[in-house]
């Protein structure tokens, strides 16, 4: 298939390069700054870098739009498409209908439109194992789902239907299991940091609990500390560890408070 990328940022880099590997033949990247697009189609076999939003002429038979969620309002009024054009986006907290309803305002030729949404946290900078990536498809009927199903099948051995009212809960619980542990590890090594300990101390104890949480049926099953005993002694003296960071402390205090409430 002929596919075009809107947005060269971090799930354009991997997408692209996973999508020609796979038989595709990507034809045209799209970044507002042109250096960000030929640093992608550098990378490719045929494809042509461009900061011009005029597609009307295109060959490709799918328009991935890659950018961020919030851009989309932003850049899809500027783009010119070539009449049925399948225009697919790949957000987790935007709807199919907000796509849907933005090309109905700005577009003057029929297209069709659907969802690729990529269950993962995603850097250019580091390699991923794409067959195990989540790829949670939607489209507007049962043609072009089977169609984006069979190009997410190319790159990835767990793709799954999901609508958008699922995708967004998935979009939620990403952001509270993946997003806030990592915020809580930066903040947990700079504290160490600021008493001269190394934060490589952490690594093992952060792996462990990883690896219970992914073995149980329940990560609730393997909760450990002082919150979880209840040991308030303990969470006084945290907490007066703390007096001079009061945001950290609110942190500290929100989720052991979270996590008695929990086993009461």
């Amino acid at each position: 298939m002929k596919i075009a990328l809107i947005g060269a940022g971090n799930v354009a880099h991997h997408l692209a390069v996973e999508l020609e590997g796979a038989g595709h033949d990507i034809i045209t990247i799209y970044s507002r700054k042109l250096p960000n697009a030929e640093a992608l189609s550098d990378r490719l076999s045929i494809a042509v870098a461009t900061n011009e939003l005029n597609f009307a002429e295109s060959e490709a038979e799918l328009f991935l739009l890659t950018t961020s969620d919030d851009a989309l309002e932003k850049i899809i009024p500027q783009i010119v498409w070539p009449e049925e054009a399948l225009v697919v986006h790949t957000a987790g907290a935007k709807s199919l209908t907000v796509l849907q309803n933005l090309l109905r305002v700005h577009s003057d030729v029929p297209l069709r439109t659907g969802v690729f949404y990529p269950l993962q946290s995603i850097n250019k900078k580091i390699p991923l194992n794409w067959k195990e990536v989540p790829i949670c498809i939607e489209g507007e009927n049962e043609e072009i789902e089977h169609q984006l199903i069979e190009i997410a099948r190319t790159i990835s051995d767990e793709v799954y239907l999901v609508n958008s009212e699922e995708r967004l809960q998935l979009h939620l619980a990403a952001v509270l299991a993946n997003n806030f542990p990592n915020h809580l590890w930066a903040l947990t090594k700079d504290l160490l940091a600021e008493h001269n300990l190394d934060f490589e101390l952490m690594k093992p104890i952060l792996k462990e609990t990883l690896r219970k949480a992914l073995e149980a049926d329940h990560p609730a099953e393997v909760q450990t500390g002082p919150a979880r005993r209840g040991d308030q002694t303990t969470m006084a003296r945290h907490l007066q560890l703390l007096e001079d960071q009061p945001e950290l402390a609110r942190i500290y205090q929100t989720i052991s408070e979270s996590i008695m409430r929990w086993y009461l």
